[in-house]
Parts: structure tokens; sequence; C-alpha cells
């Protein structure tokens, strides 16, 4: 019975943090099933969607045992992904034991991310004025278009923290991208207003949403790819919302 207790709490946190922190649906469902069968459970099955993970076995004291857990938050840190990834095969392979892997995994969720935010505004700068000129700017735009993805991404980081709302936080985002990028190249720090504007948004862009809807859906995950693809979509038309309120209010 404690043994079962303690698979079960593993299985769900090891869930928890792959699907928190960015990995796929199918991914989250073949770890935690087969981390239940390496300790022993029978009749393993388990369903993840997007905001909650369900989990159920039968234990060697033939008891059934079922939980579910609801996620409320989610980023992108691939790193952790991996960690718990490479953790879950050594205890599949028996290299360590339940405590072992309680406390790993326990560790991985207490440490911190593994970019501090300084880096992230500086990458999120850089690639937003590499972009810019990788779309078709010239070199005067990449300083404007590194100024507005660093100003765009610290928005988004900022709002996030306060106020918990994913989508409104990424339509703030967009309008201060926009309005920095329009008065950057008003202001004659830029010649091209369009790679400008795509050089700000660049951080905004779901492309892990949309990598892990495709790869959800071609693995036979419908809800979850549907899900996915649509928290996409939806973060898409908070980014156009917020460039095209940036734009009227500019030329209003």
């Amino acid at each position: 019975m404690v043994r079962g207790k303690k698979t079960m709490d593993i299985c769900l946190l090891s869930g928890r943090l792959l699907l928190r922190y960015g990995a796929e649906t199918y991914r989250v469902e073949d770890t935690m099933v087969r981390m239940a069968k390496a300790a022993g459970m029978n009749n393993v099955h388990s369903f993840v969607t997007t905001t909650g993970i369900f989990l159920s076995f039968k234990t060697e004291e033939d008891y059934d045992s079922m939980q579910m857990i609801r996620i409320k938050e989610r980023y992108q840190d691939l790193g952790k992904v991996t960690e718990v990834n490479q953790l879950a095969r050594e205890f599949t392979y028996g290299d360590i034991t339940l405590d072992e892997t309680q406390e790993r995994l326990k560790a991985i969720k207490d440490a911190p991310m593994h970019y501090p935010l300084w880096f992230i505004y500086l990458a999120s700068g850089i690639g937003g004025g590499a972009f810019s000129y990788l779309v078709g700017g010239s070199y005067f735009d990449m300083l404007p278009a590194f100024i507005g993805g660093t100003a765009t991404t610290i928005t988004l980081v900022l709002i996030q923290r306060v106020l918990k709302v994913k989508f409104f936080a990424e339509f703030a985002a967009a309008l201060t991208g926009g309005i920095m990028a329009l008065i950057m190249v008003n202001g004659g720090f830029g010649t091209e207003l369009n790679q400008v504007i795509i050089g700000s948004l660049i951080p905004l862009v779901p492309g892990v949403p949309l990598t892990n809807a495709v790869r959800d859906l071609m693995s036979g995950d419908l809800v979850a790819g549907v899900a996915r693809g649509s928290e996409a979509m939806v973060t898409s038309l908070s980014i156009a919302a917020g460039v095209a309120l940036a734009l009227s209010i500019f030329y209003m």
C-alpha cells in the first residue's frame, strides 16, 4: 500500500514537471506508464490533457488507485524536461530506488529555471535584432529590434508574474513591442518599420506549442493536439491585437 502511494506520487510529479515545462502529451503519458510498470504496478492507464493529468493502476496488493491533478501554469524549460526524462530512464532500468527518484524529482522541482532572467532578456533582444535582419531589414534596424524584443519580453514576464493571465500578458507585450518599434523608427533609429516590428515580436511567437500540437496530433492525441493548436492560435490573435492597437494609437 505504501509502495503504491509512493509510486503514484513520483509518477504524478514526473508528469507535472514534464507537462509544466513544455513536454508533449504523449511523452508525459508514456513516461508515467513506464515508471508505474517498473515499480511493479499492473493495469496502468494514463490520460493527459494540456491542463490535467489522470493516472490509475492496480497495486501489487490488488488495490485500485486513481488520482488526478490540474496544471495551471506552463513555461518553456526543456532543460528540466531532459532531466526528468533521464531520471525516468534510470528508474525504469532499475538503477535507482523509489526514494532516490522522489528526492531527485523534488530537487528538480525546487531548482530555479536553467537561465536567469537577464540572460532571457538579452537573448530575446539578440533574437529580435537578428531576425529583423533576416526578414529583409538593414543593419540600422537591428538596434531598434533589439530594444523592442527586450522590452517585449520584460513586459511579458512582469505582467505574467503580477496577473497570472497568459493571453493578456502576451497582448500587453505585443502592444509594448509595437509602440517601441513605432517610436524608434519614426524617431530615426530604423528604416523599415515592418521588419523592426517583426523583430520586436519574435520572442512571443508560439513555436513550441505549435510543434507540440503537431506531434500530439501525429501520435493520435487529438484532444491535446487540438487544445495546444487552439492555445497557439489565441496567442497569435493576442499578438496581432496588440500590434493593431499600437498602430491605432500611434496613427490616431
